[in-house]
Formats: C-alpha cells, sequence, structure tokens
C-alpha cells in the first residue's frame, strides 16, 4: 500500500462520456488523494488544432508542452496525498507525445457500452470520429501496458461501475494495490476547483450527483448517423471488456 513518502500515482485512461469524472469524484473523496482532470488535453488541442466546446480556454489555462505534463504526472502530487489520480482521455495521448514516462505510473482503464456512450458524446460533440472515442488509443495503451509489466492492468466497465460500486472500486483498488474506503461511495455535489476549465460544458450531468447513480438503457434508439461508428467500436470496446473487472 502506498504512503505520502511513497505516493501512488495512478493513471486512468478512459474515452469521452464514461462516467470518468464521477470516478474522478470517487476518488477525490478518498481524503488521502489529490486528483487531476485531463492535464494532457491542452497540449492536445493545441497540436491538433481541434475547434472542441471553449478550446480557446482549455489550453490558456493548461500546459501545452507534454513534456512538462509528464514530469508533474510522474512527481509526487503537490499537496503531499498518498495518492495521484490521474483522469485521462487516451485520445490525447497523441502518437508524438513520448512513452517512456508511462512506466511510473499504474495504469486501469474505464469503458462504456459504445451504443450509449455514442449517443452521449455526439449530443456534446456532434458527428464524433473513431479516434474522438478513445477506443483505438485505450486498446494501444492496454497492450503496452500488458507488455511492459507482464501483467493485464484492470478494466472497469461503466455499467458494473453504476450497479455495483462499493463491489468494483473495492476490486479497483485491490488490483492497484491502494487500501478501499467506503467514503468513494459520496461525494459534495457542485463544481471544484479540481474540475478542468471545461467543466460547464461537458459536466452537467455530474455536477448535482453526491454519489454514483443507477445504471439505465439508453432512453432511445441511436441515430442512424451513428451506426457505422458503432460497427467500428465494438472491436475495441470488445476487447478490453474481456478483462473487466466483475465483483
Amino acid at each position: 500500500m502506498s504512503s505520502p513518502s511513497t505516493p501512488a500515482l495512478v493513471a486512468m485512461w478512459s474515452g469521452p462520456r464514461n462516467v470518468s469524472t464521477a470516478l474522478m469524484r470517487s476518488f477525490e473523496a478518498r481524503g488521502d488523494t489529490f486528483v487531476v482532470d485531463e492535464p494532457l488535453y491542452a497540449h492536445y488541442l493545441a497540436a491538433t488544432g481541434l475547434a472542441h466546446p471553449l478550446a480557446t480556454e482549455v489550453i490558456a489555462a493548461g500546459e501545452t508542452d507534454w513534456r512538462a505534463v509528464a514530469r508533474a504526472l510522474t512527481a509526487p502530487p503537490p499537496d503531499g496525498s498518498a495518492v495521484f489520480y490521474q483522469k485521462h482521455m487516451a485520445h490525447h495521448l497523441l502518437p508524438e507525445i513520448g512513452r517512456e514516462w508511462l512506466g511510473a505510473l499504474r495504469h486501469a482503464f474505464l469503458i462504456r457500452e459504445p451504443g450509449a456512450m455514442l449517443a452521449s458524446l455526439d449530443a456534446k460533440y456532434p458527428a464524433p470520429g473513431l479516434l474522438d472515442t478513445g477506443l483505438p488509443q485505450q486498446v494501444e495503451l492496454f497492450d503496452a501496458v500488458r507488455a511492459a509489466t507482464g501483467a493485464t492492468p484492470p478494466v472497469v466497465d461503466s455499467r458494473d461501475l453504476l450497479e455495483a460500486p462499493g463491489a468494483v472500486l473495492a476490486a479497483l483498488c485491490a488490483r492497484l494495490d491502494l487500501d478501499y474506503t467506503p467514503r468513494m461511495l459520496s461525494w459534495p455535489p457542485g463544481p471544484r476547483a479540481s474540475d478542468g476549465v471545461w467543466a460547464g460544458h461537458w459536466y452537467h450531468n455530474v455536477l448535482d450527483t453526491t454519489g454514483f447513480g443507477r445504471w439505465s438503457p439508453p432512453a432511445a434508439p441511436l441515430p442512424a448517423h451513428l451506426e457505422p461508428l458503432l460497427a467500428e467500436c465494438h472491436p475495441y470496446y470488445e476487447r478490453l471488456y474481456a478483462h473487466r473487472l466483475t465483483a
């Protein structure tokens, strides 16, 4: 287990609309954890020029040099916490970013059934493509971590997390060599200083929460224009789903 003198540096690799912000809230509620929200986002936007919502604000507020980000993410957390939880979008890890620093981190992956994920993503970022989902990048990184460590990193499916949060979080903590605490099941509502500046566009669903919501199936069929993308997503999702934690 970790202590403030040997902090656990935890990288959670997700795609958008995967309940990743709620999971960040959960870790922040532990009481021994410093969290950082999508630290590679500013570099990603500066490097790609993509017209994401609030892109100018994200670039202005963040660090656009990935090397500086990597140095910060492999150092002890700024407040001396025992756990340094890093919420990442896998597609922010662009090909030109070096990978050697990733060996200092404990890696885990968060996934969501692609139909539900795509419907939610399309509502916030219309007409996404496969790379916008982060799924190919998650699989690439998952394979790299397995090859480098000889172990399979933990994979959390968001439906499992919502249906049995305590059991799934306990299993996740065990795999990350962390103590589990029930404090991870609830948190105060509202925004917080640890949220990225993009929270106003992306985090409406989580701001009023005080814990993990119940899983529910999509309320409407997937729009027809997303069906080809759904077919592209499924092989990547199923590859990761085969390794998911079960309570």
